[in-house]
């Protein structure tokens, strides 16, 4: 349930933390994950410096996806893909399954970056 509250006099509601359930996405757990996944990638190409057209070549993208990609246009690129553009920036990526609380009776997709 979202908490609603009015602050200076305009009403506000809280949102639930994926900005894309709020929007009403029917895919909002994979949209967030795929921007917090880009989010790392731009911070580790931030941090080389590295301009987009040798960031492409890393990648093996066009200069034109990072682009895009950067720009949070990644509707058209997979969570598998953006997975292999960490580890071709030099990052471990490290999957684990497990069995989701008995409260639930569906799993549920996160995201963990160190």
């Amino acid at each position: 349930m979202k908490k609603r509250r009015v602050v200076r006099g305009m009403a506000v509601e809280e949102g639930s933390g994926n900005v894309y359930a709020d929007l009403g996405y029917p895919d909002s757990e994979s949209m967030l994950v795929k921007a917090r996944l880009v989010a790392k990638i731009a911070e580790i190409i931030g941090r080389r410096a590295l301009t987009q057209t040798r960031t492409a070549e890393i990648l093996g993208l066009t200069q034109p996806k990072v682009s895009a990609i950067l720009k949070g246009r990644f509707r058209g690129i997979s969570e598998h893909r953006l997975l292999e553009c960490l580890t071709r920036l030099g990052r471990d990526v490290h999957i684990i399954v497990k069995p989701a609380p008995r409260s639930r009776s569906n799993g549920r997709l996160t995201l963990s970056v160190a």
